[in-house]
């Protein structure tokens, strides 16, 4: 199939402009956990993220066809819902409460080394050695970041931190692999997960008496969570992976995202950025490069 140079152009602006929102979104995380807590952020930002898929699915004049659905696939995308984006979200939060905004957004990233970790044995799929090391190199990283720089003091800054953010590597490594045979088209599927996971966070929120917290600072950062990070930049995404010829070579828009957070967080939380999550970063990113690069040979 002959390529189309435009139409490539037009979709690496397209995914330079996904990788742009979601160099802010650590940030905004921890900029708006000083004024909320994690139940309530997640619960504003999901009613806005579902106001918003709805909103797409009105445009689009789906509501009819979402009915015909099979009744097994919107069954399942509304469970699924609960682990993405309620459990995830939830304790990607927490996470952000305990630790360093530079620390959670470098670990975060090493979720792409679990999928095929985890793909392995749930999915029966070979572990290639490539992936083993990428594996190896990228938790090289993750533990100089959770020790701050002093690997060989083996002691953890904050193992309930560490823990919970590797926690969400592996929620969404799963919500993924579960995600790996459904052929719903991915507007509808987020929309029947917000369906899924908006009730339930709201009736959490009443039983904590999360809302009773709720301040203007709180609604706003939980808005733009909603709108940018779970709403708006993945519709970006996707529009960048339909006019790309080559997703593969798009994906690797992704490496640009941590370096730009980093400067994000600097300017405007005011944290410094430590030279062991540099270097941890870096190792991350080199484990993320090693299995990029084996996904590259196989296309």
């Amino acid at each position: 199939m002959m390529q189309n140079p435009t139409n490539n152009r037009k979709a690496l602006q397209t995914g330079l402009q996904a990788v742009a929102l979601w160099s802010t979104v650590a940030t905004a995380f921890k900029l708006s956990l000083e004024y909320t807590s994690a139940l309530t952020l997640v619960t504003v930002a999901s009613i806005v993220s579902w106001l918003f898929f709805a909103s797409i699915i009105t445009w689009r004049k789906e509501w009819v066809s979402i009915t015909q659905l099979p009744r097994q696939a919107i069954g399942l995308s509304l469970v699924m819902g609960l682990l993405n984006p309620a459990l995830y979200y939830l304790v990607l939060f927490m996470a952000y409460e305990r630790l360093p905004a530079q620390e959670i957004m470098a670990i975060n990233y090493t979720w792409a080394i679990v999928q095929p970790l985890l793909a392995a044995p749930l999915l029966k799929q070979r572990l290639r050695p490539t992936e083993l090391l990428a594996a190896l190199v990228s938790y090289a990283g993750v533990f100089v970041i959770a020790t701050r720089g002093q690997p060989f003091s083996f002691q953890i800054s904050d193992a309930l931190g560490l823990g919970l953010a590797l926690s969400t590597t592996i929620i969404w490594a799963l919500f993924w692999i579960a995600n790996t045979a459904n052929t719903l088209d991915p507007i509808q599927r987020l929309f029947l997960n917000f369906t899924g996971a908006t009730p339930t966070l709201i009736a959490a929120c009443f039983i904590q008496d999360g809302f009773n917290e709720l301040n203007w600072q709180g609604i706003l950062g939980g808005a733009y969570i909603g709108f940018f990070e779970m709403g708006l930049s993945f519709v970006i995404w996707l529009k960048a992976l339909r006019l790309s010829s080559s997703t593969v070579k798009l994906s690797t828009l992704v490496f640009l995202s941590p370096p730009v957070s980093l400067v994000f967080i600097w300017l405007i939380l005011g944290e410094t950025i430590l030279m062991a999550t540099a270097v941890g970063l870096l190792l991350i990113l080199m484990g993320l490069s090693l299995q990029h690069l084996r996904s590259t040979a196989d296309s």
